[in-house]
């Protein structure tokens, strides 16, 4: 089984990917989020996990499922 650490991790990496795969910049993404670009970028370098409701977000702003931003084996 993989650690909270490991999963962060692996959730952030796929959360980039899903990102870069719409041609959306962490800015951009953060703005939407009413965020700051460098409270994002945690977010994808797993040092902050997600919530439920940014989960819901990201998933639906970014045409992917939560088995997708999960896919952690």
């Amino acid at each position: 089984m993989k650690s909270a650490m490991e999963i962060a991790k692996i959730v952030g990496d796929n959360l980039k990917s899903a990102r870069k795969a719409k041609g959306l910049t962490q800015k951009a993404l953060a703005a939407e989020l009413h965020k700051y670009q460098s409270d994002y970028s945690e977010y994808e370098t797993g040092k902050i996990e997600l919530d439920y409701e940014k989960i819901v977000y990201l998933c639906n702003r970014l045409d992917i499922t939560p088995n997708d931003l999960f896919d952690i084996y």
